[in-house]
């Protein structure tokens, strides 16, 4: 759904440029409390969102790659707001689909650079609070169990794809270049793109699942999933067994700290599969928004990319004539790039917000000891 330049005129694209702008703003302060596990829902697993978090931003850019079919010569991909929104928290979410469409605009030249900013306001913002919350929704009124998660899942991740053809279709009646009835465009979008969710929230489903199966305390959506220990004091000792069962194990508190080094390894090896491998294998077809476009003639005032010269342009790297391997080494090279600036990015907000936390401590030091 990578709007392209000319499809949207120059004020709505400024306007939207701001507003991504500021939900970019307002979500590096969300992540700094997420990715040090003081945000809503923060605990355990919380201290480990930072390594992850650039990790999921190159999952996402490798799963892009894999275009499946949907229709007669229509494909789709996944978004991915609700995917990072779900593992990472909304706001480091928003940042994590921000971070990949900014490294397909300027390396691969697939999204508009003046429509970046409608690109991060309809993939990154709409998916992420569309399918967050209504996830968050369904956490509430479903089991609490781990089925329940992957449950949600799914259902958060279809609705949030023919939600953001829906804001597609706003934007565009709003300052679409080209004079074509909205209601087509409204029927069109929704309806390819309620397809493509189908798809979305098999690979959501799935790559939650997986990650819950073996390391649930990773899962920003799933905790708090698993109750405390409790200590409980047999009954032969006399003690009351209503304090016996509140009292908290102290044990519990000071649980180790489990490495993250072997899911780390396995997120990375699976994007490098995707991107470098598997993604030769898939559709051919225009996406949803392309072929929309040009069946409705959205695409009639359409602008070549700034970038069209770049030597890693449609996902191939010039001058390598092999189609399988000038794809498989671009895709690479975008997994190890968006992988790069992903975890720079929440690293340092980590670090900053550590800082932040810090410094009162020390302020205060000096009139504690006098």
């Amino acid at each position: 759904m990578h709007v392209p330049d000319g499809f949207i005129n120059a004020p709505v694209s400024v306007a939207t440029g701001a507003l991504a702008a500021a939900a970019v703003a307002v979500s590096l302060r969300g992540a700094r409390r997420e990715l040090a596990g003081t945000g809503q829902g923060g605990g355990t697993g919380a201290e480990r969102t930072a390594p992850l978090a650039g990790l999921v931003a190159a999952f996402i850019f490798a799963v892009q790659m894999l275009n499946f079919p949907v229709a007669a010569g229509t494909s789709g991909h996944l978004l991915g707001g609700a995917l990072a929104a779900i593992l990472v928290g909304p706001y480091t979410g928003v940042l994590c689909v921000s971070v990949v469409l900014l490294m397909q605009g300027v390396l691969f030249a697939d999204g508009g650079l003046t429509a970046l900013g409608v690109n991060i306001t309809d993939m990154a913002i709409v998916t992420t609070v569309v399918a967050y919350g209504l996830f968050r929704v369904l956490v509430k009124v479903l089991p609490r169990s781990r089925r329940s998660i992957t449950v949600a899942s799914f259902v958060s991740a279809l609705v949030s794809v023919p939600a953001a053809a829906v804001a597609f279709t706003a934007l565009y009646a709003l300052g679409g270049t080209a004079d074509v009835p909205i209601g087509k465009v409204f029927t069109a979008m929704v309806g390819v793109h309620v397809l493509i969710g189908i798809g979305e929230a098999a690979i959501t489903a799935l790559t939650v699942g997986a990650v819950i199966a073996v390391r649930p305390d990773l899962v920003h959506g799933a905790r708090g999933l698993t109750a405390p220990l409790e200590l409980r004091t047999s009954p032969l000792t006399g003690a009351a067994p209503a304090a016996a069962a509140t009292t908290p194990a102290p044990a519990a508190a000071a649980a180790p700290r489990r490495s993250v080094r072997r899911v780390w390894l396995a997120g990375l090896a699976a994007a490098l599969v995707c991107a470098g491998g598997i993604s030769y294998y898939a559709s051919a077809s225009p996406d949803g928004l392309e072929k929309v476009a040009h069946d409705q003639g959205i695409d009639a005032k359409a602008r070549d990319h700034a970038t069209k010269d770049s030597p890693l342009a449609d996902y191939s790297v010039k001058d390598i004539t092999d189609p399988r391997l000038s794809g498989g080494l671009a895709g690479v090279i975008g997994v190890g790039a968006t992988l790069a600036v992903g975890t720079g990015v929440f690293v340092v907000l980590r670090r900053r917000r550590n800082a932040a936390d810090a410094r009162p401590s020390a302020d205060s030091a000096p009139a504690e000891r006098a």
